[in-house]
């Protein structure tokens, strides 16, 4: 081998990124290859080439016995002691055995064994580098669209979204370029698989620590995200810092934080909703923008219910109870919503029948809105609420 090849050697190490110790390797391996192909041997071969100057050097292994049987794999004992007198039979000798040429079959065998773990080692670079991306957001660009999956270029990768990971009804152009969420990096025959997604609440979860520096330098901290893609997205967000406002960091100033995830998502909406760890006041603002009137909840069954105007049952509930189902994913509590009529009728029916005795494990409890002077008892405005307890129910 020339030296020129080696700098080809060197160049192409630069271009694909692969060690040129692993391209010398892939370049023995091919020569033990030919050398077989070429001889017609089955015998233990060893290549060996040299970095510098590009020569190589055939070795095969051979076993001192008395009487030779098998000429490439044996060597007598008198011509063993020729090359060192301390040869004994059963003894293994390395001999050089480099050939003038190599014929043209076996430098094609040669060519293939050489792609093949160019290939192989392009592959392992692929693999290694984008396995430490999983959890991250990338820029990507669309190469092809199917009712199956998106193929798209990812930092000289293919990536793949199946079509479960796709935005309901949002349109891919090849050539567009888009955000997505590395979900996994998967080892097949063909290469790596990188699977990504835009409908992983992950998504949502690096685009804000990308827009909100806050959320970057741990002052707010994400607690929890329920997400239906392409529809709605309720975050809880939360400081320990007392003059930091979490939902307002979150937010920016005029919404010009929010308003560009929002636009990389497609105009999804999104609730940013304030983290509290006393779950009645969270499963409370969870239930935003609805007003909430009361919340009672069941510690040991993890159950809530919450008690709500009429006016707000509707948007307390949402369009096919989106949002009280993206409650209770955000809080991971089961939401009963009822509306303030609902709960009164039940309370004061005077149709005669005995009230429900109070169970023990239910907690009873409140949350008020500032916003909302309303009073459980008769229905009409009133400074405070009472938080209803056992003994009252009973009555």
């Amino acid at each position: 081998m020339s030296t020129e090849f080696l700098s080809a050697l060197s160049a192409l190490e630069k271009e694909k990124g692969i060690d040129k110790s692993i391209l010398i390797d892939a370049i023995e391996n091919a020569l033990v290859s030919a050398y077989k192909k070429n001889y017609g041997s089955v015998q233990d071969v060893r290549v060996e080439v040299d970095d510098t100057s590009g020569a190589y050097r055939v070795f095969a292994k051979k076993t001192v016995v008395e009487t030779v049987e098998d000429d490439d794999a044996e060597i007598s004992l008198a011509d063993a002691q020729k090359i060192n007198i301390a040869y004994e039979p059963g003894d293994v000798i390395e001999m050089e055995v480099t050939p003038g040429s190599f014929g043209r079959i076996a430098a094609q065998t040669a060519k293939q064994v050489v792609v093949h773990r160019l290939r192989e080692a392009e592959r392992g670079i692929v693999f290694e580098k984008f396995i430490e991306r999983e959890g991250e957001v990338m820029t990507a660009s669309i190469h092809r669209v199917d009712k199956s999956s998106v193929l798209l270029e990812l930092d000289g990768a293919e990536g793949m979204m199946p079509a479960a990971e796709c935005i309901p009804g949002e349109r891919y152009n090849i050539n567009d370029h888009i955000k997505v969420y590395v979900m996994e990096v998967r080892k097949t025959t063909k290469g790596p698989q990188i699977i990504v997604s835009r409908t992983h609440p992950g998504l949502l979860k690096r685009l804000f620590e990308i827009e909100v520096p806050e959320i970057m330098q741990n002052i707010v901290h994400i607690k929890s995200i329920a997400r239906e893609a392409g529809s709605r997205t309720k975050i809880a967000v939360y400081s320990e810092d007392e003059n930091v406002d979490p939902v307002g960091s979150c937010v920016g100033q005029k919404g010009s934080r929010i308003d560009r995830i929002v636009a990389e998502i497609g105009n999804e909406k999104i609730d940013v909703i304030p983290w509290s760890a006393d779950p009645i006041e969270f499963i409370a603002n969870s239930l935003r923008p609805a007003k909430v009137l009361m919340v009672q909840i069941n510690e040991s069954e993890k159950a809530a219910k919450v008690v709500v105007p009429d006016y707000q049952l509707s948007l307390a509930i949402g369009r096919e109870g989106q949002n009280a189902r993206l409650a209770a994913k955000l809080t991971g509590w089961k939401i009963d919503i009822k509306s303030q009529s609902q709960i009164e009728e039940a309370l004061f029916s005077d149709d005669g029948s005995e009230e429900p005795e109070a169970d023990d494990d239910l907690e009873y409890d409140s949350f008020f809105d500032d916003d909302i002077d309303t009073d459980l008892n008769d229905g009409e405005d009133s400074g405070d609420l009472d938080i209803i307890e056992d003994d009252k129910l009973e009555e």
